[in-house]
């Protein structure tokens, strides 16, 4: 951090400022926003050298040829921290989240993401007209080590931690055929590596600027578009998946002639590649290091492993052998038919045991409403439900009532909120009390009629009334 300050004090002459820590991404560098009066920027703190170096290098080579990449301002001595163009918080997948909770991204959506992949092509070959390819790092090159690394990694941090059974040999022969295969298309183009919606910016005034490509290389251009389009959280639809992949083409277009079927053969090779090396890093980042946003997006990558094995890869049947365990294995979600989280609600009683979760999630929020005063008590309401007015207005008497309806709304609201970002689609709350009749039947209600008017078409309410047998919907 004293490095940080200094760095910025020698580049912008001013003692006044505020140094916030931004979000950690996936690697180990640390970002802080550094705010003065009449202006703010980025300060990046990395651990290696060799990264350091070749993002400062990419990102001045970009720049001279007027790719959209952020200013760099300054840079230590030592070449461990620089200062860089603040670029705002927010990430074209940010930018598009309200599509992707919904399963339908609206027109605003896909020209965003349109532009970000028509964008591709500019990177990959004005981006590689003179540059130094032996300033990439860790290699300047895709070749047949850096394929064999990441298929390893899949093997090692994914496939093995799984104790699901293989044959290793197997295995092995067809990582060599799908090596060559890869390789067989070429390419002197630049390779961004990480080309996916977390690593572009929307910046305030609504362009896109273009970030993390230090793991950058010589290579095929076939990765790239397989990281955007296939990108584990996106739910892109096929039709969409279509219209970027042709929106890409039409932009390659300019650069080369694309022969399109032959580039779409070689595509799903590179998405069955790009799969596999995903799966490697959630493995490691996931499994081993319990960062939560990798193991969150583990089933969505077995949605698009499954959907890819959907027409099989002949070439490759240890590979597709072990897929197919691993689809199962880690719990591929299978999402509803209009892609909305469905919240399920259930009142019942305690006697007769908490309902059970048929969704496979292992249940959800269980709320025990037996310290709420009983109408069952007296003999009047010993006939009725929470659905009558008259046990409505009992319960309503009491400061405990609605004490405990504003307690179970408010976690509803964190968790559905939480739950919509994800892109989750199923979720479930249950009310109990001695007989299942007054006091949970209530609450259930009360908290179906919030979540319906707070969240509106955004989701689906289902309520089960399970001793009295009444299903509705909201």
């Amino acid at each position: 951090m004293e490095q940080i300050r200094c760095l910025f004090e020698h580049y912008a002459g001013v003692s006044g400022y505020e140094v916030y820590r931004l979000p950690s991404s996936g690697g180990n560098r640390r970002y802080f926003r550094i705010v003065w009066d009449g202006g703010s920027c980025v300060a990046a703190e990395g651990t290696s050298a060799d990264e350091n170096s070749a993002f400062l290098y990419m990102a001045r080579h970009f720049a001279g040829l007027g790719l959209p990449v952020p200013e760099v301002l300054a840079v230590s001595d030592d070449g461990m921290c620089y200062l860089q163009e603040d670029l705002g918080d927010t990430t074209l997948f940010d930018a598009v989240s309200s599509g992707r909770a919904a399963g339908r991204y609206s027109g605003e959506e896909k020209a965003l993401l349109l532009k970000a992949v028509t964008a591709l092509p500019d990177f990959q070959y004005r981006g590689a007209s003179g540059m130094d390819f032996s300033r990439c790092r860790p290699v300047s090159r895709f070749d047949s080590r850096s394929v064999m690394f990441d298929l390893n990694y899949f093997k090692y941090c994914f496939l093995k931690p799984s104790s699901l059974e293989f044959n290793e040999l197997s295995l092995e022969d067809d990582f060599s055929r799908l090596c060559g295969r890869l390789l067989q298309c070429g390419g002197n183009t630049f390779m961004y590596r990480d080309f996916q919606s977390r690593n572009i910016m929307r910046t305030p005034d609504g362009c896109l600027k273009f970030i993390d490509f230090q793991g950058g290389r010589m290579g095929p251009v076939h990765y790239d578009l397989a990281s955007f389009v296939w990108q584990a959280k996106a739910r892109y639809s096929q039709e969409l998946k279509r219209e970027l992949i042709g929106a890409y083409m039409d932009a390659a277009s300019a650069y080369v002639q694309v022969d399109r079927g032959r580039f779409m053969e070689d595509l799903r090779q590179f998405v069955l590649f790009r799969l596999l090396q995903v799966l490697g890093a959630y493995g490691f980042r996931g499994l081993f290091e319990r960062r939560p946003h990798f193991l969150e997006s583990i089933p969505y990558a077995m949605d698009n492993v499954s959907e890819l094995l959907s027409e099989p890869f002949d070439e490759y049947p240890a590979l597709c052998g072990v897929l197919s365990g691993l689809v199962p294995l880690y719990g591929r979600r299978r999402p509803r038919p209009d892609c909305r989280l469905l919240v399920r609600i259930f009142s019942f009683s305690y006697k007769n045991g908490i309902p059970e979760d048929g969704s496979g999630n292992g249940g959800g929020y269980v709320f025990d409403c037996r310290g709420v005063p009983n109408p069952g008590r007296q003999p009047e309401y010993g006939s009725l439900t929470g659905l009558d007015a008259p046990v409505v207005e009992y319960l309503m008497k009491f400061p405990e009532t609605e004490a405990f309806a504003g307690h179970a709304a408010a976690l509803a609201d964190m968790h559905i909120d939480n739950y919509l970002e994800r892109g989750f689609q199923d979720l479930m709350f249950c009310f109990g009390c001695t007989g299942g009749r007054h006091r949970s039947v209530y609450f259930a209600e009360r908290l179906g009629e919030h979540i319906r008017d707070r969240y509106g078409d955004r989701l689906a309410i289902s309520l089960y009334h399970r001793e009295q047998d009444i299903r509705k919907t909201f």
